[in-house]
């Protein structure tokens, strides 16, 4: 992990790309401060193409994918988060990205720079397969070439296997390009690397753990092709080496200068904390962790303030607060029944909200906090360090080995060459969870429990993976949308009956690329969930579910 100091330097860079990319290049031929485009070193744009997708990440999988996966809810400006009621969901920022790396692996190329060519290629396949995991068939070839002529104004929409297999392909020419010792790679700038600080050895890791993830993606539909590749992984380790350990995880830390580059939830930056306090713990998870004594559940989560107490022996309107604890009647919990449909959660310790329980969220567990935002009492905010604006848990958590472990055992259930079997890779899968959140040292206890010790399921599997990619949720997510695993259930006020399983293409789609918009929409499959919406949908299934039954 990268200094304060080079973070600092890398945010003072990413400070200048922005102010130069603002002028034309007019301004900048007669700037004499100025930067030539022609000239600029392809290190300027690492970082920015690091960040902003690592962005995405994170505004996803700790935003309102973490609604979706059940790992929390909101109290307040809940609707996208608990109940899945999306408006336009444009992917200009993605291709924002793509271009930023094409540019990045243009020059990197001209100049031939291996290296950063290399992280060039992982950063536009793993954007591209992002997209392609969100909408499904999206433009692929024919992106980032608008600078050509106006032939590529209105791109062609590529199928969702074939961004899969062109991902697949540049992260194998990428793994071609770490191949080298590291004295080989000219101009490598540690400062602009936020992941690796220009270590190619692990930048190679990354490529071919992110080859694995999109080869699982594929495993179902593509069996043959899936295995060929997982297997030239798994059984070439030298060639094709992986991350199995958590202190190669694809993670990087805040620098903590603004609320632009400090955790999202931090505090010191503003007098209104209620982006934090309005984030709670979903009881899915809260429930699952506790069935499992994990000690994660006290790293992520903090304890009710003033638990709950019913006495049957009190009168009808008792409510009083007695040794830091509140005491109120048996007709008031029955009352509270009755109107919202769910029971107090009584949990001295921790206690999660039901997933889309109500629109009067900032009711539950009888708040008497009734402003949306307000800290509830009787309910689990998120633990306090998600208060602060850096830490050395507070990580854009991009790919991890507890990823890479667990997506192994699933290829050795599969009856592939996982290069282990599915024990010992789902047992370093949870070992390597408990150390990238520092508890290592409770791993031996904690694989003994009952529930967590190895049953030899994929839904044991997907559990744990899920339960790992805490703040990280997409990637859970799309796990989901292709194995059903783990099986949630939809709450009560969900727009739809069950989870939604894509995005759906945006307004500028829609209007502006009408024709090749409306084929990739005709291909997708209508299914029972999505009749009020039409096809463009959040609930129409992709190539990626179709024939498979999954996930509903």
């Amino acid at each position: 992990m990268y200094t304060i100091k080079n973070k600092i330097s890398a945010v003072l860079v990413l400070f200048a790309i922005l102010i130069f990319g603002c002028k034309n290049l007019e301004e900048m031929n007669i700037n004499p401060n100025g930067v030539d485009p022609a000239n600029a070193s392809p290190n300027f744009l690492m970082a920015t193409v690091i960040t902003s997708t690592g962005g995405t990440v994170l505004g996803m999988g700790f935003g309102d994918i973490a609604g979706v996966m059940q790992h929390t809810q909101k109290d307040g400006w809940s609707g996208g988060h608990n109940r899945y009621d999306w408006s336009d969901q444009s992917w200009a920022g993605y291709y924002g990205i793509l271009r930023n790396a094409e540019e990045m692996l243009k020059k990197s190329k001209a100049a031939n720079l291996d290296f950063q060519t290399g992280v060039a290629m992982v950063f536009k396949a793993y954007n591209f397969g992002m997209i392609a995991d969100l909408w499904g068939d999206a433009p692929f070839r024919q992106a980032l070439k608008g600078e050509q002529g106006s032939e590529f104004f209105k791109p062609t929409f590529d199928s969702q296997r074939d961004i899969y297999l062109g991902v697949i392909a540049m992260l194998d020419s990428a793994n071609t390009l770490f191949s080298k010792n590291q004295s080989e790679y000219k101009e490598v700038n540690p400062t602009q690397d936020v992941l690796y600080t220009g270590d190619v050895t692990k930048w190679r890791k990354f490529a071919n753990s992110l080859s694995l993830r999109y080869y699982l993606r594929i495993s179902t539909k593509e069996p043959t092709i899936a295995k060929a590749g997982i297997e030239k992984i798994t059984g070439q380790p030298a060639n094709y080496p992986l991350i199995l350990d958590a202190t190669d995880d694809a993670n990087y830390s805040f620098i903590g200068l603004s609320s632009g580059d400090s955790w999202p939830t931090a505090t010191r930056f503003s007098s209104d904390i209620s982006n934090f306090t309005r984030i709670k713990m979903c009881a899915t998870l809260v429930k699952k962790l506790q069935t499992l004594s994990d000690p994660r559940l006290g790293i992520w989560a903090a304890k009710v303030k003033i638990p709950l107490v019913v006495d049957p022996t009190k009168p009808d309107n008792y409510d009083q607060i007695i040794n830091g604890k509140r005491i109120i009647s048996k007709k008031i919990a029955d009352d509270f029944l009755a109107k919202y449909g769910a029971p107090l959660n009584l949990d001295p310790e921790y206690v999660g909200y039901p997933p889309a329980w109500s629109t009067f969220e900032f009711f539950y567990n009888l708040s008497p906090n009734l402003n949306q935002g307000d800290a509830n009492p009787h309910a689990s905010q998120l633990n306090d360090i998600y208060t602060q604006d850096i830490g050395p848990l507070l990580k854009v958590r991009m790919l991890s080995a507890a990823e890479v472990h667990f997506g192994l055992a699933e290829v050795a259930l599969k009856g592939w060459n996982a290069g282990g079997t599915a024990a010992a890779h789902y047992n370093a899968g949870v070992k390597a969870s408990m150390e990238a959140w520092g508890l290592g040292s409770s791993y031996d206890t904690y694989i003994t429990k009952s529930g967590v010790v190895f049953n030899s399921t994929l839904a044991q599997v997907m559990e744990q993976k899920w339960i790992a990619s805490w703040t990280a949720a997409a990637e859970s997510w799309f796990d989901f949308i292709r194995t059903g695993l783990p099986a949630l259930v939809a709450g009560p006020t969900g727009k739809r009956a069950v989870l939604p399983v894509r995005f759906t293409y945006g307004n500028n789609e829609t209007l502006y690329n009408p024709d090749n918009s409306k084929s990739a929409i005709d291909k997708l499959e209508s299914t029972p969930y999505n009749s009020t919406d039409g096809k463009n949908s959040n609930w129409s299934k992709t190539w990626l579910q179709q024939g498979t039954n999954k996930p509903w």
